[in-house]
């Protein structure tokens, strides 16, 4: 079997197992729906078409696209999903600090059944006034911030004013929970496997399609069973994908509604401000919170 590599393993790359340090603040608090009840001006409603629900060996994981960064990417997860493509297949590569590696349908379901490959999209081109950040520091000089709680690095708003289409280059980082395309040593052949942050893999932005992120279920990624040292497989009896399912695919009585807190609450301006006077960098700050009705 031939797997989908990150860059064939890591020996090329000089992985470093990076885990999210916090800031001065600490960790974000605990929230239950009653505090988005309490202030529901503070949290946005996840778009079930963009709510994707694993149910895996080791529990459920809810995760949120953005396809504003990576629309094919997006579009081809979301169709593999909606095809039951993802149903029974293994996290066949998982590496302890760094991320668990899925999706192979070749494997599991024929060749006959995949999809072309795709572009990679590494970066995306922003215009700041259409796709405003809650930045770490002023907003004109800033490369890093939030936009819906995605975690997002850019190039400087300013430099918007001297380029040609008003745009900054921007991408999301590999932080932890960040869902991520895998792919070959070709930039251009990644396909439906798929790998999720578990502590971090900031050495990999850049050079891979960033497409979402985990909003309910880091722990559960955490747990799922490690490959072998250095490059995490192959794995004895893996854990499992046992079923993918779109939101709105769901009856609406069946649905979960999920909500994200926005970042600019005065909690989260703090930590921000916090954050520039530490000189974090947004993978160091926790992920922004996320509440399931």
């Amino acid at each position: 079997m031939i797997f989908r590599s990150l860059l064939s393993g890591l020996t090329f790359l000089g992985f470093v197992a990076c885990a999210g340090a916090d800031t001065e603040d600490g960790t974000s608090p605990d929230f239950t729906y009653a505090d988005v009840e309490a202030a529901p001006g503070d949290w946005r409603a996840v778009d079930p078409a963009n709510l994707v629900i694993f149910n895996t060996s080791k529990g459920e994981i809810l995760i949120e696209l953005l396809p504003d960064v990576a629309p094919e990417h997006a579009d081809q997860f979301r169709a593999y999903v909606q095809s039951a493509l993802y149903d029974g297949t293994e996290f066949h590569r998982v590496i302890q600090g760094f991320m668990a590696q899925g999706g192979d349908v070749a494997a599991t379901h024929g060749q006959d059944k995949m999809l072309p490959p795709m572009d990679g999209q590494f970066v995306f081109r922003r215009t700041p006034a259409d796709m405003p950040l809650d930045t770490i520091g002023p907003a004109d000089s800033a490369t890093g911030g939030y936009y819906n709680g995605f975690p997002i690095e850019t190039q400087a708003q300013f430099l918007a004013e001297m380029s040609r289409d008003g745009q900054v280059e921007s991408w999301i980082p590999h932080c932890p929970g960040v869902l991520s395309t895998a792919r070959t040593d070709d930039p251009n052949s990644g396909n439906a496997q798929f790998f999720l942050i578990s502590d971090g893999g900031q050495h990999l932005d850049k050079q891979y399609t960033a497409k979402g992120r985990v909003l309910v279920g880091l722990d559960v990624v955490k747990k799922i069973k490690l490959g072998p040292r250095p490059n995490g497989f192959p794995i004895p009896n893996p854990d499992v994908l046992l079923s993918a399912t779109l939101a709105a695919d769901l009856p609406e009585a069946d649905r979960p509604e999920v909500f994200v807190q926005k970042t600019s609450v005065q909690s989260w301006a703090d930590r921000l401000v916090a954050a520039d006077r530490l000189g974090n960098r947004v993978c160091d700050l926790p992920p922004v919170p996320a509440v399931v009705k």
